[in-house]
């Protein structure tokens, strides 16, 4: 049961993960890329996000939605996309001010070809390491909720569901508890040094 419930936590992570960065990648390239009036009113509704502690607003859009798989993925890709916006919006400010974009830029590239031919390519590494940390958290997120009794619902097999069912057979059967809880630690930390191992494959200045 705890390694079916694997498929579960995995298939809430890659979705939920696949909506926030998504969401984020545009909203970010949008802010970044435009700036002005544009950039304010995306990066303070990123800001109003995450004013929220991510679990408790998470908790809240279930329970406002219902609790249920399909809610639960939405509800963590919606507390997950502040992340990914502030992280592209950054990185398109800082390859925007290359040459190469100003050229682009002076011989008439229409802003689509120069966000999809220029800058996206460039800011993908940071994408990348992003998005395996973002697995970790989502993953984390999704056993606390299950945990609360706010995310996957019996009869569907769940890490945090486990986790609540077997507290009250700790001295019985210890086993019970500790499975599932070695399985959560086991997947954040793989997808942790995953995400520290792309950085730095990806990150030109650690090869210096």
């Amino acid at each position: 049961r705890v390694i079916f419930g694997a498929r579960v936590s995995l298939l809430v992570g890659i979705i939920s993960v696949g909506i926030a960065a998504t969401s984020g990648y545009i909203l970010g390239l949008i802010a970044g890329f435009f700036e002005g009036n544009v950039d304010n009113v995306i990066m303070r509704l990123m800001d109003v996000l995450f004013a929220f502690p991510s679990i408790l607003l998470a908790l809240a859009i279930v329970s406002v939605l219902g609790p249920n798989l399909s809610n639960t993925m939405i509800a963590i890709g919606i507390v997950s996309t502040p992340v990914f916006t502030r992280t592209v919006r950054a990185s398109v400010i800082s390859v925007k001010s290359m040459e190469y974009i100003t050229s682009a830029k002076a011989i008439g590239l229409k802003p689509i070809n120069i966000i999809m031919k220029h800058i996206s390519p460039n800011i993908m590494a940071p994408f990348m390491v992003q998005i395996t940390l973002a697995l970790s958290g989502a993953i984390l997120t999704e056993a606390s909720m299950s945990f609360l009794g706010l995310g996957i619902q019996p009869p569907n097999p769940s890490w945090g569901s486990m986790l609540n069912a077997s507290r009250s057979y700790m001295e019985l059967a210890p086993w019970t508890a500790i499975f599932p809880a070695v399985f959560i630690i086991c997947t954040i930390l793989s997808f942790n040094i995953l995400g520290d191992s792309l950085r730095d494959i990806l990150d030109p200045k650690l090869k210096l």
